[in-house]
C-alpha cells in the first residue's frame, strides 16, 4: 500500500512538522491541507511544506489523497471526521495526532468507519504551538503509538507503521484504551502538575516578585511545559479526565504521605521516597524518548564584551555543529556561566562542549 498524497486537517506544531517530515522523507509526495487561520495554510503553501490549499474538510480535492491527517483540536477532529467520511476514498487511511484516544475511537465507531481509521499519536512536542514553530526533525527517535480501529487491514497497519518511521520515529501499536491511561500518567498529569507549580507560586509571590526573580535552573526546567496551548489542555483534560483522575488520585496520595512524613518528623520516609524515585529515574533510557523532550544544554562562561556571543556563535558554525537556542543567563544558579546554548541532539552538544574547551572557554554540561 504505497501513500503518497496527503491531506492535513490543522497546520499547528505536530501537524506542520509532519507535513515538512514528510516531505523531507519523500520530496515527491503531495500534500494539501485545510486551516482554521487562512493565514496558516496560505504560510504552508508559500514555504514549500503543501501543495494544495483546501477550503473545508468538506473540500472534494481530500478524495483523492492516500492518507489523511486530523491535526486539530479533539473536538474539531471529531467535526471534521465527520464531512471527510463520505469524501475520502475507501481504501484512504484516516488518522490523527492527537493525545487522547477513546473519543475519537469512538466517534469513528459510531460513524461507521471501524476498519478505516488508525489513531496516531507522535510523543513529541514543544511548550511552543503553531506552524512556525514546526520542524522536520520533530519526530526523530520518539515513540509514534498506533492504535488501529477493529477491522483494520494489517496492510494499513504496517504502511502507516513504515510511514511513521520514515519521520525518524518509532512507531508502536497498541490499544487505544491502554493508550489514553499510560499517556495519563507520562503526559497529561506532567503538564497539570507543571501549571499548578507554576500557580503556586503565582499565588505565593510578593508584590517585588521575588519568587519569580529567584526562579532558575530546576524550577524552570520542570515548569517549561506549563507554557503549553491552553485550549490544547483543556481538550486533553476533558476527554481523558477519567484516566487522569485515577493517576493524579495516587500522586495525590504521595504527596500526602510525604506530608505526613514532615509534620511526624519521620526523615527515613522521605528519604526513602527520594531513593525509590532517584533508582526509578535513573533507570530511564538517556535518549529524550517521549513527549517532553529531552534539553541538550551547556553553559559557558564569557567575558562581557561586545561580540562575546557571535565569537562563540562563529566557532560552532565553522564546525558544523546546530544550535536550537542560545542566550545568557541572568541568574548564575551554582555559577554555572552566564550564557546558556541549547542543541536539538546529544551529539553536538557533546562536540561543542569539546571544542569550546579546546578554546579555553569555561563550560558546564547538563
Amino acid at each position: 500500500m504505497e501513500l503518497r498524497t496527503f491531506g492535513f486537517i490543522g497546520l499547528g506544531l505536530i501537524g506542520g512538522s509532519l507535513a515538512k517530515a514528510l516531505r523531507r522523507a519523500d520530496p515527491g509526495c503531495r500534500i494539501m491541507a485545510y486551516t482554521r487561520t487562512a493565514k496558516t495554510v496560505q504560510d504552508a503553501l508559500a514555504q514549500g511544506t503543501i501543495d494544495q490549499i483546501c477550503s473545508s474538510p468538506s473540500d472534494t480535492q481530500f478524495s483523492e489523497c492516500d492518507c489523511i491527517f486530523l491535526c486539530a483540536p479533539v473536538g474539531s477532529n471529531v467535526t471534521a471526521l465527520e464531512q471527510l467520511k463520505d469524501i475520502a476514498r475507501a481504501d484512504c487511511i484516516l488518522t490523527d495526532v492527537g493525545s487522547v484516544k477513546t473519543d475519537i475511537h469512538e466517534a469513528v465507531e459510531h460513524m461507521g468507519l471501524n476498519g478505516r481509521f488508525i489513531g496516531g499519536h507522535p510523543m513529541t512536542g514543544s511548550e511552543k504551538s503553531g506552524l512556525a514553530y514546526s520542524q522536520a526533525h520533530l519526530f526523530e527517535n520518539s515513540y509514534y503509538i498506533l492504535t488501529p480501529s477493529p477491522g483494520t487491514p494489517e496492510e494499513w497497519v504496517e504502511s502507516y507503521r513504515s510511514l511513521a518511521a520514515s519521520t525518524g520515529a518509532l512507531p508502536i501499536v497498541l490499544d487505544y484504551r491502554q493508550h489514553d491511561f499510560a499517556t495519563a500518567a507520562v503526559s497529561h498529569l506532567p503538564h497539570l502538575i507543571a501549571a499548578s507549580l507554576v500557580n503556586t507560586v503565582h499565588d505565593l509571590d510578593s508584590r517585588d516578585e521575588l519568587m519569580k526573580m529567584l526562579a532558575a535552573g530546576g524550577f524552570k526546567d520542570i515548569t517549561r511545559i506549563a507554557s503549553s496551548s491552553p485550549e490544547m489542555w483543556e481538550q486533553i483534560c476533558m476527554t481523558n479526565s477519567d484516566n487522569i483522575i485515577s493517576v493524579m488520585d495516587t500522586f495525590i496520595q504521595l504527596l500526602t504521605d510525604s506530608r505526613e512524613a514532615m509534620c511526624c518528623g519521620d526523615g527515613q520516609a522521605i528519604y526513602r521516597a527520594f531513593e525509590k524515585s532517584r533508582d526509578y529515574r535513573d533507570s530511564f533510557p538517556s535518549s529524550g524518548l517521549g513527549s517532553i523532550k529531552k534539553t541538550y544544554r551547556l553553559f559557558c562562561d564569557i567575558i562581557d564584551e561586545s561580540g562575546a556571543i557571535s565569537t562563540i556563535a562563529t566557532v560552532l558554525a565553522e564546525h558544523g555543529i546546530s544550535i536550537k537556542n542560545i542566550g545568557i543567563v541572568h541568574n548564575r544558579e551554582f555559577e554555572e556561566g552566564v550564557l546558556q546554548i541549547e542543541f536539538y541532539e546529544e551529539a553536538p552538544s557533546k562536540a561543542a562542549a569539546n571544542l569550546l574547551r579546546e578554546k579555553q572557554y569555561q563550560i558546564w554540561e547538563r
